[in-house]
Order: structure tokens, then C-alpha cells, then sequence
């Protein structure tokens, strides 16, 4: 996401003023025109591809993909999403059409179109979006592998059967019979496509803007033509001949069946697309204008009108499609105008261009489509299922659209995804041993009702009198469990016995010993230099201070356990420890820095910042991990490990935190650094900030191990290329992380209460005598940059600078994003559009954020709204 921001002034009419004339003449961006003409280029070859790989007459993909563009484009909610043809839908069009015939498949896309309107009329569309991620991509890998199957028949020189088994029987005897003349065309069609964007040079970046596509599909008809060979090519009848949609004819639950599978797919489809586009819009880099957020109900009432519309016609169900929406967005388009003219441009083309496309050999349009169907099945989609123990709903579902048909392979993997969650639900393991007269209970799962009985019988084990040492391990707790383990507690400790509650996932820890002995701090305030206000001759009895619930155990009451006590009776404490949420399958974390899910988008930093180290598994390092902060939970930790570690090495702060770090923190994070260890780093950030101790680019990024390339130096400093005297240190960071790492942003970070910069102040003549003076020498821009009344001086949206210092420090990191275009890795990354460059301002006192926004001179650090201030997605 870039960090500029556009402000412009409105001008609001007088008061009893008429208003203003509205601008009636229609204008087109240059940069719409020229993506339309990108889409159109590859919309056309696969239109065609799609509807021979469907077996419906060949305008029928034409008409679809003009539809798409004009009608959905027009009427849609998403403004750069493309419509049209999908393969995604070739499977269910071409059933439909083996069973029913192609005019009935026409009334079927008109009904699945007023059923699209209805649900859009009902605003359900985002509950489309709580399908399962992997019933989807099982979805859509079943329909490519079922795609690649058939249109291989076709690549061979043969015909595809309507079946999948069918085609695999028949696969043999196709090899042994191949057509000679339809393989080399077919070869060649995928050489070009495989080929194409990787055409090395200044040359091929200016080859590639064309469509492998298109130069593809040319390349094969050109070929075809000169050498005179003689296979099965394109034959566009006459429109006076093109067959429109017919009454529906055939038994009723299986239209209503056709009906629905058709608008679930194309639903669905473009549902999803859309909130890809939006992403892709909101990532691109550069001042183009900013798009909003697609309105998802009026993209569904968008797509029934254009599947009413393509029905009626003669043309194929029309959906959101994912290859010509990307084309459409990495082309510049800034507004649905370029939608609409390549729909435009289709209906030219199959107007004008008929004789042109009769040339166009079958086979390059088969080898097309079976590209695009092998690429549907996505190793990245593969890998991510994984991670989240979801390979056997994504398996199920592809299997089942191969063998059984879309509408049942989904439903058999929506099944097979309750089942998993009701089976992570119900698996709590609860055990029970003694160890040297202390009751270990340990609970691995989830906490539910169904749970209750067994919880109950195991910590009845424990005798009157004992301590017991309750572990959680799990991150959600139903109301049931959490009363039956209240009362367990209550009733144990009346008889005498004591309790010690430990959550497994930040290793945080209360105990009962002592009524008496109750911790005064806040969660946060162990960070004060690892000091913990306790009570005199008490520390050493409890494990930390207590908190709101940084256990990751989520309460009835959404706090910690128990509900709102502290201290002896606060339950799992809430302040410091290893400090590490993960926040990945199991359900919401509670802790008081919360976990970051999925790809994860960080306000300081953009797309694709965020926990989870690009895994998606949503497991971070909190800000109290590590030396810094590790040990704040456990201020004497001699509850935890008694004759420690720590005490064996003195006490020493670092040592602590380095055995709350191997106690806490490593077996929560061991899976993801070894994932790191094997794969190697591959950050996305370059983050370079002052090496001041309170800031914790970890806590105010919500980052975690992999994320971010960090570099820190006194003042957040980028010297120019040759200015540092023989220490190439930044300018060797900046080379690796840009060349090696090819990270996509870096990110300059100043703050408040910067030393660096009040010493920059201060300076005077011939202070440049020590290390630190002549380092402090690469900030002298900064002040000259201050002081030129010829520039607009840096400021924070809505207040000016609270004093010179503060001043100079949102100065510095504009100079600093200046110093950065002088180095040679950036420019060349910069030029090619592959590296944004952000400014950041972090206030330490207030907690708060500011992204440098504005060009032009338009320096203005802009608030960054916390997840409570953020707009509704709805």
C-alpha cells in the first residue's frame, strides 16, 4: 500500500448559492484505455478457448466476455474486477449442455442470474466468504485438473468425452493415435506461453507488456497458415444463426439442481475475485488514484444482471475472472471505464473480425485452456492447507469435483471441514500424574462442555490438602469448563489445598500460597526495566503479576481467569513473560498484544506485513520476548523453576529473560524458526530505525520472526552513497536486503524523543571529534533541510510540531527517504516499479503512529486509525 496520501482542498458552494452545473462530458483515462486493450487482447484467445473446451457454439464465449465487460463492468461492485467466460465454470457448462442441450443451458444461466439478484437483494453476499479457503481452492483445483484432462484429448488432436474417467481410459489409445500437425501447434502454443514473461533484458520488459496469451495463440495461427497445415481450426458461423436461450426443458430438481450449482460457482468466484482485485488495487505502488472497496452485495446483483443478460443472448454463465482482472489492475486501470471498453472492443472484434479468427488452429485454443487449468491447481494453495491442517478438506474436495461433479465434491468438502472443526473441538486430551507430592493436571485442547465430565473426574483426583498445578493448554474455553474448573478451585482451596493455573502458551503463572501476597502491577508495567511493585518479603512466591488475560484462554467474560480478579485470585496473569500469541487455527487470542492472522496487514507498512513470518500460521514474538522485555512476568522466577537457571547465573536481567525465552517462548516458536532455518529469510519490509530502546519494531508492526530486514543506528540515519568514511554499514544492508532479499518496501521509522536529533540541535562548530559526532555529521541535511524557508516543513496531520526536536525529527525522515533514492540498488528497484519507500513517525508517549502521506512537497505525517477506528467492511 503506498503511504501517499492525496489532500485536496473541496470547495463547498455559498450559502443560498445555486449549485453547481454537474459535469456532463464522459472522459476516459488515458490509463483505462490502454488496460482495456490489455484485457481485450487476452480475453479474446481464452473466450474462445473456454467455449470449445465447454463444447457451446463458439460466439457463445464472445458474447460472455462482452456481457461480462459492459454489463457486469457497469453494474457491479467492484470496479477493476473483469467478467466474462470463467474457467472455473467449464465443467458445470459443459455438463449442463451434455445433459440438457445448449438452449436449456441458456434459461439455466438466466434462472442462476435471478437467483444472483435475489441473494444481492438480500445482502448475503459476504456470507459467501465464510466457505472454507480450502473447500474453495479444492474447488477450483478439481475443475483444472478436470479441465486439463479433457482439453489434453483435444491437444493430441482427438475429442475430449464428457466424463473424467472416460477421458483417462481413453488416453492411451489417444497417445498411439496423436495427430502430428495438432501436437506441434499445441507445443508451440505452450513454449510461447511458458516462454514469454521470462524474456530476460531491456527488451524483454518492453516484449512482455504484450499478452503471452495473444502472442501465443498469433504465433500458432501464423505457423499454421504459412507451413499450410491442414487441423481443425476455428469456425464462426453467422450471427443469423447464433442459437438463443429456449424454455428450460427437463426434470425440475435437477434444473433447480443446475441452477443453483451454477450460481454458487459463479458466485462464489466472483465474490472472491473481488476481494483479490481490491488487494492488488490497494498494493500497487505509485500516486495513481486510489479505487475504493468493492460493494460485494452490488457486485452480486451486478453479476446476476450480466448472467440474465449473457443467458438471454446465446452466451455462456459469465463470472468475476481472476487472469483479466489481474491484467486489468497491473495495467493502471483507475475506474470501471476500462471494463467497459474492452467489452466494447469484443463486440468489434466478433462484428469485424470474423475471417481472422476462423484461422486460429483448435488446438492452440485447447493447450491454452489447458494451462490455465493446470495452473488452477496452485502449489501455494497446497502449502497453505498444510500449514493449517487442512489437506484433507482440500484433497476430499478436488477428488470429489473430478470424479463426482462440482456441486457434490463442494458439498462432500463442506461436509468433511465440519467434521475436522467438531473434531478439533471435541479432542481435549486431560491427564493426571504426581510428581514429588504436587498433582500435575494437564489439559491439551479445547475447553468446551463436552469436555466438562472428564475435566471434573481428573481434577477430583487430586487429594484435599495438595497443591495442583492445572496446565492449559488451548485457546478457547466455553462457559461450562470455565465454571466447573471456578468451582473446582474454590472448593479445592476451602479444604485447605492450593492451585497453580498455568497457561501453556505464554508460560504465564499465578499460584495460591499465600492469600496475602498479591502483585500491584498493571500487565504492561513489568517493561519498567523488569521491576515489579510486590509486596516486601513476597517476591519469589508468585509468577508474575496479573492481568486481563494474556493466557490466550478466552473466558465467557473475554477476560482472563478468573473474571475480574487479581493477584492471589487472578487466575492465569496477564503481564509479561514470553508474551507470544499464536493466534493461528485454534481460535481468538486474548493476550494484551493480540496474535496477527493470516498474510496479515500491518498499518505501518502495508500489504503483506503482519505476524506469521509469511506462513500464515499467525504466530508472532511479542513485544515482551526476549532480554528486553522476556522477563517481566516471572520477576523472580523462582516459582517457575525454582533453583534456576537464572539463579545459577547470577540474576543478571539477560540471563532471565533468555531462560523465559527458552521456557516460554521456544516451544511455541520452534516449528516456525526451523520452517525459517530450512527455507531461509525472505522479509518483505526493509525497516530501518533508530537504535533507541523503546522501540520495539516488533510490537509496532505486529511482526514476527522473517518479516522485516531491520536496521538500526543512533538517529535513523541513511547516509548518502560514499559518505560514511569506510563504514559501508547501511548502504551494505540496503544493498543486500534490495538485490538479495528483494524486499518490497522499506520503511524509515523516526520518533519522538530522539536523542540523536536533539544532539543535532545542540551541536556546535567542531563537535565532530568522536564516533558518535561524526556519525551524527549524515543528519546535517536534516537540520539544513529544516531551516530553508523555500520548503514546506514536515508535519503531523491535525497539530503542528510540539517543539523544534519534534520538528527535526519528522524532517529527518523525509531527508532520509531523499538519501535513499541516491542509492544505486534503490533507484534500479524503484524504475522498475518492484520498491515502495514509506516514511514513518512513531510517538512514544502516545502509543501512536503516523505514515508519511502526501507528494509534491506535501509533507504530512497522517494518524494511523487503530482496528476500532478502521471503516466497516460492510
Amino acid at each position: 500500500m503506498s503511504a501517499c496520501v492525496h489532500t485536496r482542498p473541496h470547495h463547498l458552494p455559498q450559502p443560498h448559492s445555486p449549485p453547481p452545473a454537474p459535469h456532463r462530458r464522459f472522459r476516459i483515462a488515458g490509463a483505462d484505455l490502454s488496460a482495456s486493450i490489455a484485457v481485450f487482447l487476452i480475453a479474446l484467445p481464452l473466450s474462445l478457448g473456454i467455449a470449445l473446451a465447454t463444447g457451446a457454439p463458439l460466439q457463445a464465449g464472445l458474447v460472455a466476455a462482452a456481457v461480462g465487460g459492459l454489463v457486469a463492468g457497469r453494474l457491479g461492485g467492484s470496479p477493476l474486477q473483469v467478467s466474462g467466460p470463467a474457467a472455473g465454470l467449464t465443467v458445470v457448462t459443459a455438463d449442463l449442455i451434455h445433459r440438457y442441450g445448449w438452449r436449456t443451458t441458456c434459461a439455466i444461466t438466466v434462472l442462476a442470474g435471478l437467483a444472483q439478484l435475489g441473494l444481492g437483494c438480500l445482502r448475503v453476499a459476504r456470507t459467501a466468504l465464510a466457505v472454507s479457503p480450502a473447500v474453495v481452492h479444492g474447488m477450483l483445483a478439481g475443475i483444472g485438473v478436470t479441465i486439463a484432462i479433457s482439453q489434453l484429448h483435444v491437444v493430441l488432436g482427438g475429442t475430449p468425452q464428457s466424463e473424467v474417467i472416460d477421458n483417462i481410459l481413453a488416453l492411451p489409445a489417444q497417445l498411439i493415435g496423436l495427430h502430428p500437425a495438432a501436437v506441434s501447434m499445441s507445443a508451440l502454443t505452450l513454449i510461447v506461453l511458458l516462454a514469454w514473461p521470462r524474456l530476460p533484458g531491456r527488451p524483454g520488459r518492453l516484449l512482455r507488456r504484450i499478452p503471452a496469451a495473444l502472442v501465443a495463440v498469433t504465433g500458432a495461427t501464423v505457423t499454421a497458415s504459412l507451413a499450410g497445415l491442414i487441423l481443425p481450426k476455428v469456425d464462426l458461423p453467422s450471427w443469423g444463426s447464433h442459437a438463443l436461450a429456449g424454455l428450460p426443458d427437463g426434470p425440475v430438481l435437477g434444473l433447480a439442481a443446475a441452477v443453483f450449482t451454477t450460481m454458487l460457482v459463479c458466485s462464489v468466484q466472483s465474490l472472491l475475485g473481488a476481494v483479490a482485485v481490491d488487494k492488488m488495487a490497494a498494493a500497487r505502488p505509485g500516486p495513481e488514484p486510489r479505487v475504493g472497496r468493492s460493494d460485494l452485495d452490488r457486485e452480486l446483483l451486478g453479476q446476476g444482471a450480466a448472467n440474465i443478460a449473457s443467458g438471454a443472448l446465446g452466451g455462456l454463465p459469465v463470472a468475476g475472472v481472476a487472469v483479466r482482472s489481474s491484467a486489468n489492475v497491473q495495467s493502471g486501470a483507475v475506474s470501471r471505464n476500462s471494463t467497459m471498453l474492452h467489452g466494447v472492443f469484443v463486440v468489434v472484434a466478433a462484428l469485424l473480425m470474423v475471417p481472422v479468427l476462423d484461422l486460429i488452429p483448435l488446438a492452440s485454443l485447447a493447450a491454452l485452456v489447458m494451462a490455465v487449468g493446470i495452473q488452477m491447481v496452485s502449489l501455494h494453495h497446497i502449502r497453505t492447507v498444510t500449514r493449517h491442517r487442512e489437506v484433507l478438506v482440500y484433497a476430499v474436495t478436488t477428488l470429489g469435483v473430478v470424479f463426482l461433479g462440482v456441486l457434490e465434491g463442494v458439498a462432500l468438502g463442506v461436509a468433511v471441514a465440519v467434521a475436522v472443526s467438531m473434531h478439533r473441538l471435541t479432542r481435549t486430551r486431560i491427564t493426571h500424574e504426581e510428581k514429588g507430592g504436587v498433582h500435575y493436571v494437564h489439559v491439551r485442547g479445547q475447553l468446551t462442555f463436552l469436555a466438562v465430565p472428564r475435566l471434573s473426574r481428573v481434577l477430583h483426583l487430586a487429594p484435599q490438602g495438595a497443591h495442583a498445578v492445572v496446565e492449559l493448554d488451548g485457546s478457547f474455553m466455553d462457559h461450562a469448563a470455565y465454571e466447573s474448573l471456578q468451582d473446582w478451585r474454590t472448593s479445592h482451596t476451602a479444604q485447605g489445598g492450593t492451585t497453580e493455573l498455568t497457561g501453556c502458551r505464554t508460560g504465564l503463572r499465578t499460584s495460591e500460597r499465600t492469600a496475602s501476597a498479591e502483585c500491584h502491577c498493571r500487565p504492561w508495567t513489568p517493561w519498567r526495566n523488569h521491576q515489579c511493585a510486590m509486596p516486601s518479603g513476597d517476591q519469589g512466591l508468585r509468577g508474575g503479576p496479573s492481568g486481563d488475560g494474556a493466557s490466550g484462554h478466552r473466558t465467557p467474560d473475554g477476560t482472563g481467569l478468573p473474571n475480574g480478579e487479581t493477584g492471589a485470585q487472578g487466575g492465569i496473569s496477564g503481564g509479561g513473560g514470553a508474551g507470544v500469541d499464536t493466534g493461528s487455527d485454534s481460535g481468538p487470542s486474548t493476550g494484551p498484544v493480540p496474535a496477527a492472522s493470516g498474510p496479515g496487514t500491518s498499518p505501518a507498512l502495508g500489504p503483506g506485513t503482519g505476524a506469521a513470518s509469511g506462513s500464515d500460521q499467525g504466530t508472532h514474538s511479542g513485544p515482551s520476548t526476549g532480554p528486553d522485555a522476556g522477563a517481566g512476568a516471572n520477576p523472580d522466577a523462582r516459582s517457575s523453576i525454582g533453583t534456576n537457571a537464572a539463579d545459577s547465573l547470577g540474576g543478571h536481567e539477560l540471563a532471565r529473560g533468555i531462560s523465559a525465552f527458552q521456557r516460554n517462548t521456544a516451544p511455541l516458536v520452534r516449528d516456525e524458526l526451523a520452517r525459517l532455518a530450512r527455507e531461509g529469510q525472505r522479509p518483505s519490509q526493509l525497516f530501518l530505525t533508530c537504535a533507541d530502546s523503546r522501540l520495539v519494531t516488533s510490537m509496532i508492526t505486529s511482526s514476527g520472526p522473517g518479516d522485516l530486514f531491520v536496521v538500526r543506528n543512533v538517529g535513523n540515519l541513511v547516509p548518502l552513497p560514499g559518505e560514511e568514511k569506510g563504514d559501508d554499514s547501511v548502504a551494505a544492508a540496503i544493498e543486500y536486503a534490495v538485490d538479495v532479499l528483494k524486499v518490497r518496501s522499506i520503511t524509515v521509522c523516526g520518533h519522538s524523543g530522539c536523542g540523536a536529533m536533539q544532539a543535532l540541535l545542540n551541536s556546535a562548530p567542531g563537535d565532530g571529534q568522536t564516533p558518535l559526532g561524526r556519525w551524527l555529521r549524515h543528519g546535517q541535511p536534516s537540520l539544513e533541510r529544516m531551516a530553508d524557508d523555500s520548503r514546506p516543513w514536515a508535519r503531523l496531520a491535525g497539530r503542528p510540531a510540539a517543539d523544534a526536536a519534534e520538528q527535526l525529527c519528522l524532517t529527518n525522515v523525509v531527508q532520509q527517504l531523499e538519501h535513499l533514492h541516491a542509492h544505486d540498488s534503490v533507484a534500479r528497484a524503484r524504475a522498475n516499479g518492484s520498491l515502495e519507500l514509506h516514511g514513518m513517525y512513531f510517538h512514544v508517549g502516545e502509543a501512536q503512529a503516523y505514515l508519511l502521506g502526501g507528494a509534491g512537497g506535501n509533507d504530512v505525517f497522517q494518524h494511523v486509525p487503530g482496528t476500532e477506528e478502521l471503516p466497516s467492511l460492510a
